[in-house]
């Protein structure tokens, strides 16, 4: 008997024949991906800043430290210290930390650093903190952050930066 006047499901018996049902898929032991992926290295898309609108950033400053998880808790709360700043996706670290010792006289002393911190939503629906850079405020002396972009952080719209003096 040829293989064309077999049946399919002799040809199927047989191996013949690739079986039509998919194979069941596979179970992951890792945890589903975290709603923002960790910090991107290497080069970003170019924004053309005379074509794309900038964003609202809102920034919060403490000096010493940073701001405790429970001031960012309560939906709609948020420290008092605000400033904001509009930018866009590929402004750096340092262009930021000019911005915020224009109006934070702390921030102007010699030797003085500012820490940056993403605040974001996990999937739970709370804040939470992640710590993503250091730059000095002065300028002299040039950090390895400096360079790091607001995309490379994986900041989304939306998100905070919560900025500490140190």
């Amino acid at each position: 008997m040829s293989v064309a006047a077999r049946s399919a499901s002799e040809l199927a018996a047989t191996g013949l024949v690739e079986r039509t049902r998919p194979p069941p898929p596979a179970l992951s032991l890792l945890p589903p991906p975290h709603p923002h992926p960790p910090m991107r290295r290497g080069p970003q898309r170019p924004v053309d800043r005379e074509k794309t609108c900038p964003l609202l950033i809102r920034v919060f400053t403490k000096t010493g430290e940073h701001h405790c998880m429970t001031d960012y808790a309560e939906k709609g709360k948020v420290p008092t210290d605000e400033v904001q700043i509009y930018t866009w996706m590929d402004a750096t670290l340092r262009e930021l930390t000019d911005l915020v010792t224009e109006v934070a006289p702390e921030a102007r002393r010699k030797n003085a650093r500012l820490s940056f911190a993403l605040v974001y939503p996990d999937r739970r629906g709370r804040n939470v903190i992640r710590t993503v850079g250091m730059t000095n405020a002065n300028g002299v002396r040039r950090g390895s952050d400096d360079h790091l972009t607001l995309s490379a952080i994986s900041f989304q719209t939306g998100d905070f930066l919560d900025v500490a003096i140190l």
